[in-house]
């Protein structure tokens, strides 16, 4: 991940702890935080805090999937254009390693057994 994929990351980070604090302030017919700070009217943040609050919302959600996107663009696999030749790449990757326990069987250690508890 390069530059420009660790700053989308922080600004990802930044724009969901925004958006959690900015959900949690509102108010919803009273039963949310945002009771605490101004009352039944939200008088704290104005007589038009619905209006500023839910546009701040409706931009924080939408800066949230625009960055999203962003990072699994920059994340994603590499497409593989054809299956055969990785399933042929992967087999020649697995061929050269071997498997554990054939390894073991063929140096003549073999793996420890486990007794059940008497």
């Amino acid at each position: 991940m390069g530059a420009i994929g660790i700053i989308l990351l922080v600004a990802f980070v930044i724009i969901c702890i925004l958006l959690v604090c900015i959900v949690l302030v509102q108010n919803e017919e009273g039963g949310g935080m945002g009771g605490l700070f101004g009352g039944g009217n939200s008088a704290a943040f104005g007589s038009r805090s619905g209006n500023v609050l839910t546009k701040t919302t409706y931009i924080l959600v939408t800066l949230f999937f625009l960055s999203s996107f962003g990072l699994a663009l920059i994340n994603k696999a590499p497409s593989v254009k054809s299956l055969d030749s990785a399933v042929q790449q992967e087999q020649a990757g697995s061929a050269s390693e071997g498997f554990w326990l054939d390894e073991a069987a063929a140096s003549g250690t073999a793996p420890a057994e486990i007794s059940p508890a008497e």
